[in-house]
């Protein structure tokens, strides 16, 4: 959790959940080894809370995930460039953004 010092009194930063949908490099990837991975390559300070496969077309599924992110400048930059490193993944979607009301389990 990101804080912030003002004068003395210390903020905490409020998180970001971004729903990002990530389509497959091709028609053989395997979408449940890109979540695994994704699990393991996500910066710190970040995580993959869940996710879930959505059929595409002529049998292709996406890959839908919730993510939680600090509300700081460049987070969400270093979710997306972390995304596209995964090997497997293709082009990203994101979907919404919106601050975390209730702690997520």
């Amino acid at each position: 959790m990101c804080r912030l010092w003002i004068r003395g009194a210390v903020i905490k930063m409020a998180r970001l959940v971004a729903r990002i949908k990530i389509l497959p490099a091709d028609s053989e990837t395997d979408m449940d080894a890109i979540a695994k991975s994704l699990k393991s390559h996500v910066p710190e300070g970040m995580e993959l809370k869940a996710h879930a496969k959505e059929p595409m077309a002529f049998g292709l599924n996406a890959l839908v995930g919730d993510f939680l992110l600090d509300d700081a400048e460049g987070e969400m930059e270093k979710l997306e460039e972390s995304i596209k490193k995964v090997e497997g993944a293709g082009e990203i979607q994101v979907i919404t953004i919106s601050r975390q009301s209730v702690k997520m389990k």
